[in-house]
């Protein structure tokens, strides 16, 4: 879904930052301008890029967890 009407970015977007390793919403915005314009895509788009850095956050958690202990 389109966040970002100023600059078309979607929860895509946001979440493919984010798991190329984007950990800070400035630099989120730096790169693909969202909630820069207007800003009547903040709330939003920040909660987006909250909710999907806890996800991947958790899941890489999860993996380490897993991972197989070497002998």
């Amino acid at each position: 879904m389109i966040l970002c009407l100023c600059h078309r970015v979607s929860d895509r977007d946001i979440r493919r930052h984010v798991e190329q390793g984007i950990s800070n919403f400035d630099v989120l915005q730096d790169e693909t301008r969202v909630a820069s314009a207007c800003g009547a895509c903040h709330d939003c788009a920040r909660e987006c890029f909250e909710a999907t850095l806890q996800a991947c956050e958790s899941q890489a958690r999860t993996v380490i967890a897993i991972a197989p202990v070497a002998a």
